[in-house]
C-alpha cells in the first residue's frame, strides 16, 4: 500500500477510534481494532495485521478482539487453504445502532409533542400575550425529528437491502 495511504489510514484509525470509544464506551484498544477493521474493508484483517499495525501486544489484541466478537461487532471468515482468520465488521451492528437512534428520536418527538400540547392548552388559559408560551421551537423540532427519522430509516433500508444480497 502507498505510504501516504498508510499514513492516512493510521490517522483515521485514531480519529475513528476516539469516536467509537466515546460512542460505544469501548476500551481504547478495542475501539482502534474496530476502526482498523472498518477501514480495511471486506478483504478482512488478520490477528497478525492488528498486532503489527496497532503496536499492541498479542494478548491485548486477543483480549479485545474476543470481546468485540462476543459483542458481535466483528466476525471472521477463513479462506480455503489458509489457516488465518480474517476479521470484518458485522454490518448488522449498523442497523442495531440505527434502531437505537430511531428509538431515541421517537421518544424525544413524543415528549416534545406532549410538552407542546401542554403549552398550547396553558396558552388558552392566559389572557396576556406576553405570558403565553412560544410553540415555534417545538413545531420546528418535531418536524426536524420526523424528517430525521424518515431519512435514517431510508438509510437502514438501503443497508438491509444491500446486506441481503450477500
Amino acid at each position: 500500500m502507498d505510504n501516504e495511504i498508510c499514513k492516512e489510514k493510521q490517522r483515521l484509525v485514531e480519529k475513528l477510534g476516539v469516536a467509537i470509544e466515546q460512542k460505544d464506551q469501548l476500551a481504547p484498544v478495542a475501539a482502534r481494532i474496530l476502526s482498523y477493521i472498518i477501514l480495511t474493508g471486506k478483504a478482512g484483517t488478520t490477528f497478525e495485521d492488528l498486532v503489527s499495525h496497532l503496536c499492541a501486544s498479542k494478548s491485548t489484541i486477543s483480549t479485545h478482539l474476543n470481546h468485540l466478537s462476543d459483542l458481535k461487532k466483528v466476525f471472521y471468515f477463513t479462506k480455503p487453504g489458509d489457516r488465518k482468520k480474517y476479521y470484518i465488521i458485522n454490518h448488522d451492528n449498523i442497523c442495531i445502532s440505527i434502531d437505537a437512534i430511531i428509538d431515541s428520536w421517537t421518544s424525544q418527538k413524543e415528549l416534545h409533542s406532549e410538552i407542546r400540547e401542554y403549552k398550547k392548552e396553558t396558552n388558552k388559559l392566559r389572557n396576556e400575550e406576553a405570558s403565553k408560551f412560544e410553540l415555534d421551537f417545538h413545531d420546528d423540532y418535531i418536524e426536524f425529528l420526523e424528517e430525521a427519522i424518515q431519512s435514517i430509516s431510508r438509510l437502514k433500508s438501503k443497508i438491509t437491502e444491500k446486506n441481503q444480497k450477500f
